[in-house]
């Protein structure tokens, strides 16, 4: 026995509340949900003894200073359930509160011991003196208290104390002398956009018409009506901000840079500005206002790559010198990316004295684009820098606006792009790129929508970026682009294509999964129409995408158990399990014949669900019933290698 513990001390805590869901490590980090959308909270609740508990969940805004409350029901075995709905985006606190129903376990008693014929009094005593001690929760619960100890009072007959609108009147207002409060548990609710978006990268110098020549924003706005044809809703835009002429690279990375080489938009900063300021060549900042005013007016939002790096020309090297490193010599360091080495970049060094001042610089820089109208920022590169910084970044611009979003373009180990994930970036660049095979696509995406998971990772896919050109796509074969913005479009709620892969751009570097000629060290003119596009086929999915919730939400998804390996089946419900979509996509150019089990499917919102007996494809418009539970239907990849199709009861 431990001679340290005293008795008050072991006999505390009456109540145990374990297992509380969701809850990210145990409460150190928060989940994400969406604004406006209730939030359903579990918990094993119980104590020592028959005593009749009850439970609450109560929550609030992190800003606010009331609580609100709301009963938990008990299911079964300890398990007790809640729900609550953030009605707008911010962070919030929620807690589950526990404590012995008393006046429900004097009733209890009581009811059993009048069929014992013993004499009550002291008894019904008992349970009136509770209501006397009673705090009532609203006027019409005291009113009802009230009532019934008068008529107590009056007559002594104890019935008045078994009413059942009592019952329910005490059951929110008596004293809960043990009342128990679990830890604090925090959450995110983002804007819908963090759960459902369809991105767009570009370079804003490539946009013009004339080879050679830089465009401005004026002509990335001529580009809009393209962009917006095509269904995409938000629009990447890689660094905007004046380039560095020291060490700059040329083309295709060349270590010299050529007159009339643009360098790379990467090597941030200039005589002109810094993160601050607009390259000139772009246009004013009036000009990247316009910019954004015609995305809205399209129904599309701007997305601003944050990259913290610098040109050796940024004004923080000369104003700031203590922040970055330097070599043996006193010359500055160039940033590493291994295995590759940025002589046009210089990284601040977030270890040096004054590493205060750098991370308000950091955080000025994104409120200052936030205020221009940015609300989506992609980061570049996060796992390069200290996590507690982008926590504490992330948590500094949601203050001034809970609307921002951050995407984390990380290609690390899957461990620290998940710690990212939970530290607050609302949205993950995977390894979707690379992922070609269906066992490993079904793995990967069991993966990203298990537990615990699927409430702090959200996955965006990108086919390719300006960095990656997968060796999948490097023979040029339009089925393949096909099949891969398929699944980048159906699995994750959130994809994206790096400009160009409508046109098929698939010219690589030999033996490296780049592009040659890269866009990021030199501007390129494309013919937006040039024969052989796919825009008619990403127009069409992006609208089958906005025209059903189910494909805008990843995590309810289930595989199919096809029996052909090259194609991979899926299910997925919208959030209400009012549309439900099946996706059966080729992984190889074969033709086929393809049997898509459907069974046990169901459709319909809550209790009312029905069978599912048909499906529509949502290409086509064909319907087709099934028969024996399933559907057995052509697909020729070639043509299309995908088949989507509605369930219909």
């Amino acid at each position: 026995m431990n001679k340290t513990a005293r008795p008050v001390e072991s006999a505390s805590g009456t109540f145990h509340i374990t297992d509380v869901y969701p809850s990210v490590d145990c409460g150190r980090f928060a989940v994400k949900r969406i604004a406006g959308e209730a939030v359903e909270v579990w918990a094993d609740i119980y104590r020592d003894g028959q005593a009749v508990i009850s439970a609450a969940l109560v929550w609030r805004h992190e800003a606010a200073g009331e609580w609100q409350r709301m009963p938990m029901t008990l299911h079964g075995n300890d398990r007790w359930g809640g729900a609550f709905v953030p009605d707008r985006p911010g962070r919030y606190v929620y807690a589950i509160e526990a404590w012995t129903d008393e006046f429900a376990n004097w009733r209890q008693r009581f009811e059993l011991q009048q069929t014992s014929g013993s004499d009550l009094t002291l008894d019904a005593i008992e349970g009136a003196g509770m209501l006397t001690k009673a705090h009532a929760a609203g006027p019409a619960d005291a009113a009802v208290i009230i009532k019934q100890c008068e008529i107590y009072l009056a007559t002594g007959e104890p019935g008045a104390l078994l009413a059942p609108e009592l019952k329910r009147a005490m059951a929110d207002s008596q004293y809960r002398a043990d009342l128990t409060r679990s830890q604090l548990f925090p959450l995110v609710a983002d804007r819908p956009r963090a759960r459902y978006g369809t991105w767009y990268q570009m370079f804003p110098r490539s946009q013009g018409n004339v080879p050679g020549e830089h465009a401005t924003f004026t002509d990335c706005i001529a580009r809009l009506p393209d962009i917006a044809a095509m269904g995409f809703d938000v629009v990447h835009l890689t660094p905007i901000h004046p380039i560095g002429g020291a060490r700059r690279k040329g083309r295709n990375d060349a270590a010299t840079a050529l007159s009339g080489d643009p360098g790379s938009p990467y090597a941030i900063g200039s005589a002109d500005g810094g993160h601050d300021a607009v390259h000139p060549q772009l246009g004013t900042l009036d000009d990247f206002r316009s910019f954004i005013a015609a995305c809205h007016a399209r129904g599309m939002e701007v997305a601003l790559d944050f990259a913290v790096q610098c040109s050796p020309d940024h004004p923080w090297v000369k104003q700031h010198p203590q922040w970055f490193k330097r070599r043996p010599d006193g010359s500055i360091r160039t940033a590493e990316h291994r295995p590759q080495r940025w002589d046009d970049v210089v990284t601040p060094d977030f270890a040096n004295e004054d590493a205060g001042a750098l991370w308000h610089a950091l955080r000025d820089v994104v409120l200052f684009w936030v205020d221009q109208g940015v609300r989506i920022f992609r980061v570049d590169n996060p796992h390069t820098k200290p996590l507690p910084f982008w926590e504490w970044l992330i948590r500094e611009v949601e203050r001034h606006d809970a609307n921002v979003l951050f995407l984390a373009e990380a290609f690390a180990p899957p461990k620290l792009m998940k710690g990212l994930a939970k530290l607050g970036f609302t949205q993950s660049y995977t390894y979707f790129t690379w992922r070609t095979q269906r066992a490993e696509l079904e793995q990967y995406l069991g993966e990203l929508i298990g537990y615990p998971e699927r409430d702090f990772f959200r996955p965006n896919f990108f086919v390719n970026t300006p960095d990656i050109l997968p060796f999948h796509l490097q023979i040029g074969e339009s089925w393949m682009f096909k099949s891969r913005l398929a699944l980048a479009a159906t699995l994750s709620s959130n994809y994206g294509i790096y400009s160009g892969f409508e046109l098929l751009e698939h010219a690589p570097i030999p033996g490296r999964e780049e592009y040659l000629n890269s866009e990021k060290y030199e501007i390129k003119v494309r013919d937006w129409q040039q024969p052989g596009n796919i825009k008619p086929y990403v127009a069409a999915l992006n609208r089958i995408r906005r025209g059903n919730s189910a494909l805008q939400q990843t995590a309810n998804l289930r595989f199919i158990a096809l029996e052909d390996g090259n194609m991979i089946g899926f299910i997925k419900e919208s959030i209400d399990q009012s549309n439900v979509v099946v996706a059966a996509i080729a992984l190889t150019r074969d033709a086929r014949e393809v049997w898509i089990p459907l069974g046990d499917s169901k459709v319909g919102r809550g209790d009312v669900r029905c069978t599912v007996t048909a499906v529509e494809d949502l290409v086509t418009g064909e319907r087709h019933t099934l028969e024996w539970g399933g559907v057995r239907l052509r697909i020729d990849p070639e043509r299309d290698p995908a088949l989507l199709l509605r369930c219909v009861a």
